[in-house]
């Protein structure tokens, strides 16, 4: 995807923050005809209109997919009021929310920040896993009881060397945790769009071949954008086929399982435990059981976060304003399902 370059210096909307932040390195991209910058106030009061745009992680503040604050929805409202809007960068790697979905339905080039949080998501993934791997919840229960518990006591957990996991996704995620669970010893699947994309020394399967790989798979890791053909991928049909020694790690998207099925397996022992970074609704409702499941380690959509993200963020954009500069293609440019 290229967009063509205007014959005037383009108009950017940029939250105040990220205005200051990054002015000089804008100016250093667009050359001496530089750049307008564009407030949602101005488009708001008819008297600018914006190019480009970069949802910086201030603009989207406190707000989630599902609760938009006053302050978000203000400028996602100048942007479906624009008639000039031709591109959006937003800082997460994610692109379902309905602002952008309905952005591209209109035409709008709409790129993310894809790779920026890759590292530090993984690490938590791996994280996650370990910990439920080595049971800390349940030694942490102990703990906070003043309980001496240890597994000889208790039963014994399995190694995880000789295990599978298999990974859906086969972004920059998901070939971070596929490095580091191989050197952990565990085998590999990984699950993608087609068969026939080979990875060294490692099993794919397409997503049609999906459940067929759970009976065998002991972690099954989410890593994969939430289209219309992830929504809902763990089905009630899926994990019935899952091992009831069997875990979930998401750091996807929540609606990429089947929520109430799968705390019902975890309620039931048809499922063994599970670390989760999204949900189906967020913030997660106060009443929901997750919060108090014993085998659950349930995390506020931080997984990607590190002192260091929004300038990564940030970068992801200047990259592909640096591409405009010299038309060339954009990269981690979003398409609709």
């Amino acid at each position: 995807m290229i967009i063509k370059k205007l014959n005037r210096p383009p108009r950017i909307l940029l939250s105040d923050k990220t205005a200051q932040e990054l002015a000089p390195k804008i100016a250093e991209i667009l050359g001496p005809d530089g750049y307008v910058r564009v407030t949602a106030k101005q488009m708001h009061e008819g008297t600018a209109d914006a190019d480009f745009c970069f949802v910086s992680r201030d603009i989207t503040g406190g707000s989630t997919k599902h609760n938009i604050t006053p302050e978000t929805q203000y400028v996602y409202d100048a942007l479906m009021g624009s008639t000039a809007l031709q591109w959006v960068h937003i800082h997460s790697a994610g692109v379902d929310r309905q602002i952008f979905l309905d952005l591209m339905a209109r035409g709008v080039t709409v790129t993310s920040s894809s790779g920026a949080s890759a590292g530090v998501v993984a690490q938590t993934a791996l994280t996650g896993l370990l910990a439920l791997a080595r049971r800390f919840p349940q030694l942490a229960a102990a703990q906070r009881a003043h309980a001496w518990e240890p597994f000889f006591k208790v039963g014994l957990p399995p190694e995880l060397e000789g295990q599978t996991a298999t990974i859906v996704g086969w972004g920059p995620i998901g070939q971070k945790l596929a490095t580091w669970l191989k050197a952990i010893g565990l085998n590999i699947i990984v699950v993608r769009q087609s068969a026939a994309s080979t990875i060294p020394h490692t099993r794919v399967v397409s997503f049609a071949e999906f459940n067929s790989v759970l009976p065998e798979t002991d972690w099954l890791l989410l890593a994969c954008p939430l289209t219309a053909q992830t929504n809902n991928l763990v089905s009630a049909t899926a994990l019935g086929l899952m091992k009831h020694s069997a875990h979930i790690i998401n750091i996807s998207r929540g609606a990429v399982i089947d929520e109430p099925e799968m705390i019902d397996a975890l309620k039931h022992g048809r499922l063994a435990g599970a670390y989760l970074d999204v949900f189906a609704q967020e913030p997660l409702p106060t009443e929901s059981p997750l919060w108090d499941m014993p085998n659950v380690i349930a995390t506020p959509h931080t997984a990607g976060f590190s002192d260091a993200i929004l300038q990564r963020m940030a970068e992801k954009f200047l990259e592909n304003l640096g591409f405009y500069a010299r038309s060339e293609p954009f990269i981690n440019v979003a398409r609709l399902a």
